[in-house]
Order: C-alpha cells, then sequence, then structure tokens
C-alpha cells in the first residue's frame, strides 16, 4: 500500500530560515509590549514611516551598527519586521480595492 499526499504547487514553508523569522517575531513581541498588539495597522501615514524606519535600520546596518540600542536586537530583524508591515499594508490596500 503506498500513502497519497497532494501537494504539489503548494507553498513549501520549510524553505523558511526559522531562526531569522524568530528574530522578527522578538521585534514584534517588544511592539506589542511597547504600544499594543497590531498597533502597527492603526498608525498613521503607515507606508510612509515604516518605510523610512526600515530604512534607518539598514542604513544603522550598513555603517556597521548590528544591534538596535534601544531594544538589543538586530536592526536587519527590526528591518524585515518593517518589510513586513508594508507588505501587509500593501495587500490590505489591494483587498480594499477589490472589494474583499
Amino acid at each position: 500500500m503506498t500513502g497519497m499526499k497532494f501537494d504539489t504547487g503548494k507553498p513549501d514553508y520549510t524553505l523558511l530560515p526559522w531562526g531569522s523569522v524568530e528574530e522578527i517575531v522578538k521585534v514584534l513581541d517588544l511592539g506589542a509590549q511597547k504600544y499594543a498588539r497590531d498597533n502597527w495597522k492603526l498608525v498613521a501615514n503607515g507606508k510612509t514611516r515604516y518605510m523610512a524606519a526600515a530604512f534607518r535600520h539598514m542604513a544603522a546596518y550598513v555603517q556597521g551598527q548590528d544591534t538596535d540600542p534601544e531594544t538589543g536586537l538586530s536592526h536587519m530583524a527590526h528591518a524585515g519586521c518593517c518589510v513586513l508591515f508594508l507588505l501587509a499594508l500593501e495587500q490590505a490596500k489591494d483587498e480594499q480595492e477589490c472589494g474583499k
């Protein structure tokens, strides 16, 4: 007897670098404690502000500062978190425009 699994063409989440994802989750945890869970969704001019924040973290990293002095977490994890927010904001906008 042979087992079957119809998973061809489905996303392969095993490709994610889970250790890196965990660092972004640490940033999310700190943000939820500092502000409130999902507060990022309510920030005025979120696209511009999160893009600016991502660039600040990347600039600090490029200039040799690996960790954010306020949180002690990786600047790249902070930048990754900002990029995820930007993607989510873009997807929410697309859903609104499509009437979903």
